[in-house]
């Protein structure tokens, strides 16, 4: 396979700014606060075949994920209500827990993998896990996968 036909996952500071402007694009028309193309090309300051020659290739990260399956591992405290609050957080995001798999603690941390469904989730995804990774007693979490 070649190169070109790989995803990556690149830093936002590092992306030529036509880039950064199409998914500026997006946004504003993702959260309706623009009606059509062109009036999210012109604040987004992009002409119209540079949007469409991108717009179909450039996601933020966790945009890709919407309406997807989400699995991730995280390490958490073994304390009582440490999952139940990640949890929470799922739930009321709108995210639909489909698995959850935890080990036995070891050293007063278990490791948990959720897999969830992303698509009824009601803010952004990417809120979603800064939140649990700012919770209490979750000392780490990472994506797996996404399908």
């Amino acid at each position: 396979m070649e190169l070109a036909d790989q995803l990556f996952i690149v830093e936002g500071k590092v992306l030529p700014e036509i880039i950064i402007k199409v998914v500026k694009a997006k946004r504003l028309i993702e959260d309706r606060e623009v009606r059509t193309v062109r009036e999210a090309i012109k604040i987004a300051g992009l002409s119209r075949s540079a949007f469409y020659r991108y717009k179909d290739s450039v996601f933020l990260f966790y945009e890709n994920s919407r309406g997807r399956t989400v699995t991730f591992t995280m390490d958490l405290t073994d304390a009582p209500g440490v999952l139940g609050g990640v949890l929470n957080i799922l739930s009321n995001g709108g995210v639909n827990v489909l698995t959850i798999v935890q080990t036995i603690p070891v050293s007063n941390v278990a490791n948990v993998t959720v897999t969830a469904e992303t698509g009824t989730a009601s803010e952004d995804i990417g809120a979603i896990f800064e939140k649990i990774k700012s919770a209490n007693g979750v000392r780490s979490l990472t994506i797996v996968a996404r399908q």
